[in-house]
């Protein structure tokens, strides 16, 4: 259980909900897969019944445990974390040896974190901290459950790749979960500020994980201007390539992931939450799937009318009925779930 406090004084948020640094498109389908009974349960026996057990075990044989005796940082760093977001339990963490720097969260019951070394060797205290943060927040979240069905649906969509209609009708779906995913990184990266509480390292794991270690040949405000010529930069054609390269992608880019990070905390729910002002947990089965899609929707207007990309101008109308007719078919499945 959580008892112990954090090496330094930072605020602790009680009963948070993750609705509170969740991105409006990814809260709008928890809020919506939440609101199914039992969806969670289906989805685990899909997944296999024994596949969180078997990965543990593999982990468990395979990498380092932190703890009090073995990296102990990180171990604090996985306390703190939990600490901070209110958990019930401390997940465990795993280090297993591999050069690239990544880190995970997996599981549905007992959900644990795996860090690979490369990630160590790249990152600072402070943003290690931020990245154990993240893989924190995707626990709150609950992301698991849905990431596995992206990558059940992935699987299946390779099996059925000679059935043209099966494959097409996949392949739409896997897409709108892989944008489902990207937005899920953006929640996660928010949740990771919390924990950490300091922007600078949050933005500095990001922009590491683009450039490298090489800290010093780098600077923030030059990679945000990175991202402010990604969205300005080219004509249609070019926005037209950006579609195509997040074609298969989980993760948003690290200058839009950075750039998106400095914008929320910017705007003002960063600070509003470290004062206490945030959805609680205890409020979550009161939440309205229809509000939840409305702020997704009205996330993704805002969005393009900020955006100075040739092709999102081009394609707003367009995507402005996909948006109306995603408003209408949540609409229509919260009447029939009930008061949400």
């Amino acid at each position: 259980m959580t008892t112990t406090t954090p090496d330094r004084n930072r605020v602790q948020l009680p009963g948070i909900s993750s609705r509170a640094y969740e991105h409006p498109a990814d809260r709008s389908a928890l809020v919506a897969m939440r609101s199914l009974s039992g969806f969670d349960s289906v989805l685990k026996r899909m997944s296999g019944l024994f596949s969180e057990r078997r990965l543990r075990l593999m982990f468990l044989a395979s990498s380092v445990r932190a703890s009090e005796t073995q990296f102990r940082a990180l171990y604090d760093m996985g306390r703190d974390s939990a600490y901070l977001l209110d958990l019930h339990r401390i997940p465990e963490i795993y280090v297993q040896q591999d050069p690239k720097p990544n880190a995970m969260a997996i599981g549905f019951d007992d959900p644990f974190i795996v860090v690979n070394t490369g990630l160590l060797d790249l990152m600072d205290e402070e943003e290690l901290r931020f990245v154990v943060g993240h893989e924190t927040s995707h626990i709150l979240s609950g992301h698991a459950v849905y990431g596995t069905m992206l990558a059940i649906l992935t699987r299946l969509a390779t099996r059925v790749a000679w059935i043209p209609l099966g494959y097409i009708g996949l392949r739409i779906i896997v897409t709108a979960l892989e944008e489902w995913h990207r937005k899920a990184e953006l929640s996660a990266d928010r949740g990771g500020l919390l924990c950490g509480q300091d922007p600078e390292a949050g933005m500095r794991a990001l922009m590491k994980l683009a450039g490298g270690s090489r800290l010093h040949e780098m600077n923030i405000e030059a990679f945000l201007d990175q991202a402010r010529e990604y969205d300005t930069a080219g004509d249609v054609r070019d926005g037209l390539l950006k579609v195509l390269n997040l074609l298969g992608t989980t993760h948003p880019f690290a200058v839009m992931r950075v750039a998106e990070l400095d914008r929320w905390r910017r705007g003002g729910e960063y600070e509003a939450i470290l004062a206490g002002n945030y959805p609680r947990r205890e409020d979550d089965a009161n939440a309205s799937i229809s509000e939840e899609v409305k702020a997704a929707a009205r996330s993704y207007r805002e969005s393009w009318a900020q955006s100075q990309d040739p092709f999102i101008g081009v394609l707003r109308d367009v995507a402005e009925g996909a948006v109306n007719a995603g408003e209408r078919i949540f609409n229509r499945f919260a009447r029939r779930d009930g008061s949400n």
